[in-house]
């Protein structure tokens, strides 16, 4: 099977290698560097044609930075609305952990990259802390780091459109 987002990745070089502490706090040989390569409209309409076609889902989320341009991108294509969750709280204006409506809402959390899963679980924590609904997260690349089995803990099924292994055959 022909993989276009696996070539899109390749072709927008978002793979480097060298020494890198990743946001897990792992050392790796290699970085991927999604949120860079989603700046070309071509790869960026790509994921979110796929997600908006391939998931069932009433709002689209992503945790901020990497999912905020992949949640608005998949929310046009799907003509659905969009969430981002916050990194952090604010201490100002309404102090709200997610900017959007999930309460009740099926709502589909979207990563450029997944490793531990951490940031996954804290987005589905604060989705669930909101009202929303939520048993998928779907991931650009997934590193395949434990995420998938962390998500599954939390009863959440993780969809890569792509594995690390895939990217670096």
């Amino acid at each position: 099977m022909v993989n276009r987002i696996l070539d899109l990745l390749i072709q927008y070089k978002a793979v480097e290698f060298g020494d890198f502490t990743l946001a897990s706090g792992a050392q790796s040989k290699y970085y991927i560097d999604v949120k860079t390569a989603i700046m070309q409209p071509e790869l960026l309409s790509e994921i979110a044609a796929e997600v908006a076609k391939k998931y069932d889902f009433e709002c689209i989320a992503g945790v901020a930075v990497g999912g905020v341009p992949l949640a608005v991108a998949v929310s046009l294509a799907a003509n659905k609305p969009c969430a981002v969750i916050r990194a952090a709280a604010k201490d100002h204006g309404k102090s709200q952990m997610i900017i959007g409506n999930v309460k009740g809402q099926r709502v589909l959390l979207i990563e450029d990259v997944t490793t531990s899963g951490g940031s996954s679980k804290y987005g589905v924590e604060e989705l669930r802390k909101a009202g929303a609904l939520i048993d998928s997260v779907v991931t650009v690349v997934d590193r395949e780091g434990g995420a998938e089995e962390l998500l599954a803990a939390e009863g959440i099924t993780l969809h890569p459109l792509v594995k690390a292994s895939e990217l670096l055959a």
